[in-house]
């Protein structure tokens, strides 16, 4: 290159029509996956403290905040559950007449089309907020196994199209996978939260749905934040022992391991609670303002290579992407 001849590379970034143009990284409607809550009770709809925006449903009104998520072009919700009890077996979890059960039985019957994806765990469900069984002080792993895959069959049951265990125990997602195949439902898809760090950012949504553990933490199954290898590890047994979708949670802090775990399979990535309040409350006191922020954050999720984003911004960014 001489010294009269320089590289413009700013003639791509002249106008807003030339940058859409060339775009490297699009974040579509299709892309996205909406997070719900779902109560018992009824008549409900109740703003979640430190979620702003986000609610608790009973079922009887679910029929207008996903007919919002339909509108949209939003393909999929995830479905989490607040039961009216708890106990030591977090029985309700698998309960044919479950709070999640449900809540999916009403949305696959006003909107069939809808993909529906249930979280698969015991957290909600027990007197111990644990995601596995807890015998002598100690969640223990193959005793819960059984658990999930009860709940996962109950789930399929109910009309799910996907089921994601959010648990990680070891060994999960096959049991899972051979207690839905065993059942006839092998057309049911499993997300697995392969890769799920012990991280401060789910603190939200413990408030949101009741689930932080009474004693102890979970640092003896889910994941070290220190750890990228491990995260290669994780992925490459859930696809082996059956997954059809693979997870990173939390996203936004890990980006580098959305990168790392990229492959041949779907890769999903969760924008958490604690991502999505801290940045809701810079917003409010008018540090950052929101949608532009919303947009560099979720693009900057899909640019790492995640192929679906679950985020409580959903319904937010699809109204963006349409007007």
């Amino acid at each position: 290159m001489s010294a009269d001849n320089f590289t413009r590379s700013r003639r791509l970034r002249r106008t807003s029509n030339i940058r859409k143009m060339v775009s490297e990284t699009k974040v579509t409607a299709e892309d996205l996956i909406y997070p719900i809550f779902v109560t018992q009770g009824k008549g409900i709809k109740k703003e979640i403290p430190n979620m702003p925006g986000q609610f608790h449903y009973s079922v009887d009104q679910l029929g207008e905040a996903i007919e919002e998520v339909v509108s949209l072009g939003i393909p999929a919700v995830m479905v989490f559950g607040i039961p009216k009890t708890k106990d030591f077996n977090g029985s309700g979890a698998d309960d044919a007449d479950g709070i999640v059960q449900q809540g999916v039985r009403e949305i696959k019957k006003k909107f069939p089309d809808l993909t529906v994806i249930t979280d698969v765990c015991m957290c909600q469900y027990t007197t111990d907020g644990h995601c596995g069984l807890v015998v002598d002080g100690e969640v223990v792993n193959d005793p819960s196994l059984e658990r999930l895959g009860s709940i996962a069959f109950s789930h399929a049951e109910a009309g799910a199209d996907m089921v994601a265990p959010s648990d990680m125990m070891d060994g999960r997602v096959l049991r899972i996978r051979r207690e839905l195949d065993q059942a006839d439902y092998q057309n049911v898809a499993i997300m697995s939260y392969s890769v799920k760090y012990a991280s401060s950012f789910y603190a939200p949504f413990r408030g949101a749905v009741n689930s932080a553990p009474s004693f102890g933490d979970r640092k003896t199954y889910q994941m070290d934040p220190r750890n990228r290898l491990e995260a290669k590890r994780q992925a490459a047994i859930d696809l082996d022992e059956g997954a059809d979708i693979l997870m990173v949670k939390p996203a936004l802090a890990y980006l580098d391991i959305i990168r790392e775990v990229k492959g041949d399979a779907p890769l999903a990535a969760y924008h958490v609670s604690g991502e999505y309040a801290m940045f809701k409350l810079a917003a409010k006191n008018g540090l950052i303002d929101e949608t532009e922020g919303m947009v560099e954050i979720l693009t900057s999720i899909k640019r790492a290579g995640a192929d679906l984003i679950l985020t409580y911004f959903a319904k937010d960014m699809a109204k963006h992407l349409h007007y």
